[in-house]
């Protein structure tokens, strides 16, 4: 399980790598996701996910755009066994379910597709493409799916070069009151 501070110390040592095929990088795509839920309200464990939702792709090495190759890092689940027991399912539930939210929001609003980003578009066919509507029917009845689709929603906006957001610190702030347990102790015991 990570901590707090392991966290901050794997946007330190990758959150400066370019969000694929975006003009941000993953520090930058995470702080404006987040900034835009706290914009909007969110609670604690919304802005966290917003955070947090794109934890995978650090987690996992895959190097630059792996859309282009045919890739498809699952990046929503890999960050789960990092994360669950640090974050209450709220927490867990909307980076789980914003690939999918991606799915929904095509199946449901005739013009997002075409606001999609080039390479969101190529790892929406990857993830499964464009939901059926009994899929779509399905995905926004489990828990969680509302504040997934309002994160995916803050996802496609946060890919602005240049944007000022509050910095990593004030969102793990938030993140910390979030916690669910405490991260196993450094010396093992």
């Amino acid at each position: 399980m990570l901590s707090i501070d392991d966290i901050r110390r794997l946007f330190a040592e990758r959150g400066h790598e370019q969000y694929s095929g975006e003009p941000v990088t993953q520090l930058e795509h995470a702080l404006q996701t987040a900034a835009l839920a706290e914009g909007e309200g969110a609670d604690d464990a919304l802005v966290t996910a917003s955070l947090l939702h794109d934890l995978g792709h650090l987690l996992h090495d895959l190097g630059e755009t792996p859309t282009l190759r045919g890739v498809d890092d699952v990046h929503q689940y890999r960050a789960l066994p990092f994360l669950r027991g640090l974050f209450e399912d709220a927490v867990l539930d909307g980076i789980k379910l914003h690939v999918d939210a991606k799915r929904y929001l095509c199946a449901t609003d005739s013009g997002y597709y075409a606001a999609l980003s080039d390479d969101s578009k190529r790892s929406l066919a990857l993830q499964g493409g464009v939901f059926s509507d009994g899929e779509a029917a399905a995905f926004i009845d489990q828990p969680g799916a509302a504040d997934a689709v309002r994160l995916r929603r803050w996802d496609d906006m946060a890919k602005v070069a240049g944007l000022r957001t509050p910095g990593l610190e004030h969102f793990l702030a938030r993140a910390s009151r979030v916690v669910t347990a405490a991260p196993p102790s450094a010396s093992g015991g």
